[in-house]
């Protein structure tokens, strides 16, 4: 009887050797990252965020290398038709503010220069000082929450009250009270600096990181929470595993889907703050161009020469938006149970 039953068993059940090749893909295993992938890629909305941020990234990257190869010209001072440079009150000749061959997206009322060139080259600015103090605030965030959430006890509890004193400060008033002392301090550390524009860009880059810690480590430390629990951990510890080993070897390689997702929502968050910062006076000033100074400056010309107004804006609204979906795709790929 039990040979009867398995070879009737065997009647039923599909032969590997002999199923199709389409078949042995269906029933193929897949890691966890690939089924992300494959998630992520059936999402259209993301996968378009995701070739708007690839585009912005390769135009950061590729502008200086333009502008030195004389692609871009962004500093020129173009003259108007009638040979004289524009002055401050007058708009250049031309439709929608200069547009023509040369400068497909005209060029600046009050100097002529080409408004395309420059909103390229203020994208490797933008993105660099975005970066940067994404980089400052990640990296801050997660070293603490991780010690946070692992040490527990009168080390979570003071780390815990210096991410409630650190958000309880006004961040804008203080940006901004403090920013001439600040950037003469910056200045006083990074000695040779033909123009105010390095210690402009770094005093932005640290305000942002600085402040912009306390959120991440309250994250990090929430993931940590579980993972401690988790039998490498406890194996690490009792092998008699250093600290360090344990927060960098152990705990962080585990914390890289919630680190990618934050990076995608952190990055736009700052792309913004650099506009609005550079609206307020703070940050690197004209003639080097920025999406926010250059967004800046064209407000007072927003009736007169619209499209000097709209692209700038347009640019950092495509940019903020694409950053914000590709973390929610990221996010909902990485974690299926969750609804966008």
């Amino acid at each position: 009887m039990t040979v009867q039953a398995s070879n009737l068993e065997s009647e039923h059940l599909p032969d590997p050797a002999g199923a199709p090749e389409g078949d042995l893909a269906k029933i193929a295993g897949k890691s966890p990252t690939k089924l992300a992938l494959d998630r992520f890629r059936r999402d259209k909305l993301s996968m378009v965020s995701f070739v708007v941020v690839a585009l912005y990234i390769l135009i950061g990257v590729s502008a200086p290398f333009l502008v030195k190869f004389g692609v871009l010209d962004p500093f020129t001072l173009h003259n108007t038709g009638s040979g004289s440079l524009l002055d401050a009150n007058t708009l250049p000749k031309g439709t929608l503010g200069g547009i023509s061959w040369d400068h497909p997206l005209g060029v600046e009322p009050g100097s002529g220069r080409d408004v395309l060139s420059r909103l390229v080259y203020g994208v490797t600015f933008s993105l660099t000082i975005a970066l940067s103090a994404t980089i400052v605030a990640i990296a801050i965030g997660t070293v603490l929450g991780i010690i946070s959430g692992f040490s527990g006890g009168w080390v979570d509890a003071i780390i815990g009250r210096a991410v409630d004193l650190t958000l309880s400060f006004p961040q804008t008033l203080m940006l901004l009270a403090l920013s001439s002392m600040g950037v003469a301090l910056v200045a006083d550390f990074l000695p040779g600096s033909e123009s105010d524009d390095l210690p402009n860009g770094f005093y932005v880059v640290l305000v942002l990181g600085l402040f912009g810690w306390p959120g991440i480590a309250r994250i990090m430390r929430g993931q940590v929470l579980s993972v401690r629990e988790r039998e490498f951990v406890d194996a690490a510890v009792l092998i008699g595993a250093s600290r360090r080993r344990i927060y960098f070897k152990e705990i962080l390689p585990n914390l890289w889907a919630p680190l990618l997702v934050t990076f995608t929502l952190t990055m736009p968050a700052y792309i913004s703050a650099e506009a609005a910062l550079s609206y307020l006076g703070v940050g690197i000033h004209p003639p080097t161009p920025t999406l926010g100074n250059i967004l800046r400056g064209s407000i007072n010309y927003s009736i007169g020469d619209f499209m000097f107004f709209f692209a700038p804006a347009f640019i950092i609204m495509v940019i903020v938006v694409s950053f914000n979906l590709l973390g929610d795709g990221i996010r909902d790929a990485l974690d299926p149970k969750a609804a966008r």
